[in-house]
């Protein structure tokens, strides 16, 4: 991969996250919308077709990001509930990204041993 296709990479990732944020200024839900779009998976999923043309990798990578899906959902079932009652931002957010992180251990694991990706 060149330098030139990471770098249209990165700048199309950071646009994503300013169009995002700048949306929910004026609504959170079509600021949520834009940042839960798969636009990533879909643009990774592409690149990888296109540089291997090997439609099992692909195959196993969209698997491999169902199963690790399921436990990004922890830091947004969390994170709100904890501000709801009133923990303080900072601590809210570092406990959800704990949960998060073995939340994703264990996709992880059973994305391995029973959808066995790699």
């Amino acid at each position: 991969m060149n330098w030139v296709s990471l770098v249209g990479k990165g700048l199309f990732s950071g646009a994503v996250i300013v169009t995002a944020s700048e949306i929910a200024k004026k609504s959170a839900t079509f600021g949520a919308l834009v940042v839960s779009l798969p636009l990533a998976s879909i643009i990774a999923l592409t690149s990888l077709y296109q540089e291997t043309s090997d439609v099992e990798k692909v195959a196993d990578f969209a698997e491999g990001i169902l199963w690790l899906v399921l436990p990004s959902l922890i830091l947004f079932v969390t994170l709100p509930i904890m501000l709801r009652k009133n923990i303080e931002f900072e601590i809210a957010m570092a406990i959800s990204i704990i949960l998060t992180i073995i939340a994703y251990g264990i996709g992880i694991w059973a994305a391995q041993t029973i959808g066995n990706i790699s």
